[in-house]
């Protein structure tokens, strides 16, 4: 039996069962309210019981979780006022991710593993342009090319576009017009930095999940300031990553303990502006991933932010503050006191909006999973640090790494790109022999292969002898 995880305490205690943790779970509260030393406390307790967690750094403040923790008066009197009788200061296994390799080590996917569906969605392609990207997928299939960078994926997209009456027949109607929007979103993507996202090599799932050698779950944190500057890329990735779980993992149906933890902080970025089939793939990936043993924590400002069709399945749940100022406002702190189970004791539309720093709302689900009554408690201290690391101390930390040199360095495979630029090489000596045999007659007809050359060249010409840069996405339901 595994030890419940204390949240924290008030008139009762309140704790999350580590059995009932794959059963997903929401913090959410206003800006300053203390969600983000909740999400720092729940991570600590997760690596406690050996439970590896993945965590997105918003603001930059979690890598502190990598050193001990800072003796204080308010974390003293907090202790004393809770009663914690083991408190204990102390540093937690991390390992740093950073898409664009700055303050971790990179992430990384390939095309194919994003897939049509959710790079369509990150480019915030319309049906047609869509069906466009699904259709260079399927001839890139057809023909056993990778795509792997975004490279890869110009040159393919130019290529259909240039071969559209050949393809027309066994794909259907091509419009150079969509191919053209999807090209200029990909330049837009690139700017944003995503070019360091797409390549290789990929990151294995597995390296997400581990322990350390004194048996804590590895605390995974992905540096997100800088990528919150391209919300839409920040969503995406962590999708991805639910998804590459979702699909990879086997079913273990409800173990005493999670395999992995996965907090999803800034929430609302995931279901902003998502067409109705992504979300129902959201809705479809929350409620059945528990059963591969994988708990979903959403942290966001106002619980509204979340469809109700997900909110419905997060049994574990913290409410910090909310202000009710307009009319909105006022209508989140009902909601989020509906979704609580009463305690007759408490008025919980009140006392939302009376809640101080570090204090909220709690309830969890029972070993039977029954949601327990609201509680209002004082959420216990992280045992780590408060705040950012020295960037010195980050460096020590990722030297340090289980995955050191393993992603560090990008590798360019023969995929679309180099397959596409050497066929159109040999195509155009083969036409130049062509062009240099007597003409009978006037101007020969040109062949397949000639034009094969000539269109092949405008589609990838422009980009040899470019710099390679590496890309940024994977897939969404399954490898196309």
């Amino acid at each position: 039996m595994v030890d419940p995880l204390l949240i924290g305490k008030g008139d009762k205690a309140v704790y999350l069962q580590p059995r009932m943790a794959n059963r997903h779970g929401l913090i959410a509260g206003a800006t300053g309210t203390g969600k983000t030393v909740t999400l720092q406390v729940l991570a600590e307790g997760f690596s406690r019981i050996g439970v590896p967690v993945f965590l997105a750094d918003v603001k930059g403040d979690l890598s502190g979780i990598a050193a001990p923790g800072k003796d204080h008066p308010k974390i003293r009197e907090r202790i004393e006022t809770i009663g914690i009788e083991n408190y204990q200061a102390r540093a937690y296994p991390v390992t740093f991710w950073d898409v664009f390799g700055k303050q971790g080590h990179p992430i990384r996917s390939t095309i194919t593993d994003m897939g049509p569906l959710l790079l369509s969605q990150l480019l915030d392609l319309n049906e047609t342009q869509e069906g466009v990207m699904t259709l260079a997928f399927r001839v890139a299939d057809d023909n056993g090319w990778l795509l792997l960078d975004l490279k890869d994926l110009r040159a393919m997209l130019r290529f259909v576009s240039e071969h559209r009456k050949e393809f027309q027949s066994l794909y259907g109607n091509i419009s150079p017009a969509s191919v053209g929007a999807i090209q200029r979103r990909l330049i837009g993507l690139e700017e944003q930095g995503a070019g360091k996202f797409f390549g290789e090599p990929d990151l294995e799932l597995d390296d997400l999940m581990q322990t350390a050698e004194d048996g804590r779950g590895v605390i995974n944190i992905l540096a997100a300031d800088q990528l919150m500057q391209a919300p839409k890329l920040y969503s995406t990735l962590l999708l991805w990553m639910l998804s590459e779980l979702f699909e990879r993992l086997s079913e273990v149906g409800d173990p005493e303990k999670p395999r992995l933890v996965f907090f999803f902080d800034e929430a609302h970025l995931l279901f902003d502006d998502a067409s109705d089939a992504l979300l129902e793939k959201i809705e479809q990936v929350v409620r059945l991933i528990r059963s591969k043993g994988v708990g979903i924590y959403f942290v966001t400002q106002n619980p509204l932010d979340v469809p109700m069709t997900v909110l419905g399945q997060l049994g574990n749940r913290v409410q910090h503050a909310l202000r009710a100022f307009t009319p909105r406002d006022r209508k989140a702190v009902k909601a989020a006191a509906e979704t609580f189970r009463a305690n007759p004791g408490l008025d919980t539309v009140k006392v939302i909006t009376e809640l101080g720093v570090g204090e909220a709302l709690a309830s969890t689900l029972d070993i039977k999973g029954r949601p327990g009554i609201v509680q209002r408690v004082l959420v216990v201290p992280p045992e780590s640090r408060i705040g950012p690391l020295s960037k010195a101390r980050r460096k020590a930390v990722m030297a340090d790494s289980l995955v050191k040199g393993v992603y560090d360095k990008p590798i360019d495979r023969n995929s679309a790109y180099e397959i596409l630029k050497k066929k159109a090489e040999q195509a155009a000596e083969v036409a130049e022999q062509v062009e240099k045999k007597p003409k009978r007659g006037g101007r020969q007809r040109q062949t397949v292969l000639e034009a094969f050359a000539k269109s092949t060249m405008r589609a990838i010409g422009s980009s040899i002898g470019r710099q390679i840069v590496r890309g940024v996405l994977g897939s969404l339901f399954g490898r196309r």
